[in-house]
């Protein structure tokens, strides 16, 4: 392992190494939720239906359920620069694939080439930070890192104003758009694998050891884990499934907005979540109250969407209470994870958490956009999105559910728990 004097203080390499991470993080983001924005578009001139709307994003987890394993073993046996380099170059496959194709099932294959790589990918750039951050600053250069990404989601909801002049021109040129910006993406991480590969080499592989998933540690969590899968599937199936398919369409179609102005109230959930995360981060790690600040922001969601439904009015104020629900759910839920299970079987409970919770997103984007079809939402139906509101009121509200089980049955909890026989 490096030693903390060529990681922890690695200075301007350090920096510019995370740099790298930085901007292809931002790249991959804008071109995951590079599909809401042209949602109508598709619909206007290709013919797509909601269903096939929702596929576009749901086949990005699908493959995810399972690989995500096999991600994260490869991450292992040939090192974050390596495998940052090609799962980079397989995202951009993936967009370019969808972009030059006006038919369904290509465009849908390029999704899921993308998808095939964007887990392992965020795999890598997380092993990246800890390969020169393993002692301390991690934490900080994650949230900096993941900050950019969520950057690059804000930019993508913007680019209906922003790149105004592309969208005139069709669905095609902003899905062409989002291919460059996914070679933006490979060339930092090719630039970071030549970075990391120059200056940590070898001693970069052995930065982390790889927690082989077991069902048999599975079976020996204590039910308040289970409470945190609950939470984990239900909030991340609503949160993506609704900010990054269908609300700009919803905000179009349900209330009347250009796609400019869709796109920028919900663009609201990230300009939130710059700000909140490390607000949120650094109370969590003050009071030590977890469960807590986890049900506070497990409840913003579904009270989020009930104001959104209820008129024009609430859009703006419902996304900034997604966006800070985004950011305190994620900054309380993975620390959590540290205090209900023992350390040696810390990444066989984060494997599951993410096995189930792609299968999650994956059903929450086909159900809502079988919904819509089934009752036809539209501009000229405006109620035929009332389904797919209460759909993700509901589940996200048994999200909350699971929030205030784990809270009462862990309301505090401080201190990391020595043994499964304490949960």
């Amino acid at each position: 392992m490096p030693s903390s004097s060529t990681s922890d203080s690695s200075g301007p390499k350090g920096w510019l190494a995370m740099g790298l991470v930085s901007l292809a993080l931002f790249g991959n983001f804008y071109v995951y939720d590079s599909v809401g924005p042209v949602a109508e578009l598709l619909v206007q001139q290709l013919g797509f239906t909601d269903t096939q709307i929702g596929t576009l994003n749901a086949i990005y987890s699908i493959p995810n359920v399972v690989l995500i394993f096999a991600g994260g073993v490869l991450v292992d046996r040939f090192g974050a620069g390596r495998m940052f380099m090609l799962t980079g170059a397989t995202c951009l496959l993936g967009a370019v694939l969808t972009a030059t194709t006006s038919h369904f099932i290509p465009m849908a294959a390029g999704r899921l080439l993308f998808g095939i790589g964007a887990e392992t990918f965020n795999i890598a750039s997380l092993t990246a930070v800890t390969a020169w951050y393993p002692v301390r600053h991690t934490a900080l250069m994650m949230g900096l890192t993941l900050g950019a990404g969520r950057i690059g989601s804000f930019a993508a909801d913007l680019s209906p104003a922003w790149a105004s002049w592309v969208y005139a021109r069709g669905w095609q040129p902003p899905l062409v758009l989002a291919a460059v910006i996914a070679a933006t993406s490979f060339l930092a991480s090719a630039g970071y694998w030549w970075f990391e590969h120059r200056y940590l080499g070898e001693r970069s592989r052995e930065t982390h050891a790889a927690q082989p998933f077991s069902w048999r540690d599975a079976l020996r969590f204590g039910v308040p884990y289970w409470y945190l899968l609950s939470l984990c599937v239900l909030w991340y199936a609503v949160m993506l499934a609704f900010r990054s398919t269908f609300a700009i369409k919803y905000f179009q179609q349900g209330h009347g907005l250009s796609l400019a102005a869709a796109g920028a109230i919900n663009s609201y959930v990230f300009l939130a979540a710059l700000f909140a995360t490390p607000l949120f981060g650094w109370v969590c790690d003050r009071t030590g109250r977890y469960a807590g600040m986890l049900a506070f922001g497990a409840l913003l969601l579904p009270v989020s969407l009930l104001v959104m439904s209820s008129s024009n009015l609430g859009l703006g104020f419902g996304t900034v209470l997604i966006g800070i629900s985004f950011s305190l759910v994620p900054a309380a839920m993975w620390p959590m994870v540290s205090r209900l299970v023992e350390p040696s079987r810390f990444g066989t409970a984060i494997g599951l958490m993410w096995v189930v919770q792609n299968a999650g997103i994956a059903g929450a984007n086909l159900a809502a956009g079988w919904l819509n079809d089934v009752y036809g939402a539209s501009a000229a139906n405006p109620s035929g999105y009332r389904p797919m509101m209460t759909f993700f009121t509901v589940a996200s509200a048994l999200g909350f559910a699971f929030a205030v089980l784990l809270w009462r049955r862990r309301p505090g909890a401080a201190a990391p728990a020595p043994s499964l026989a304490e949960t």
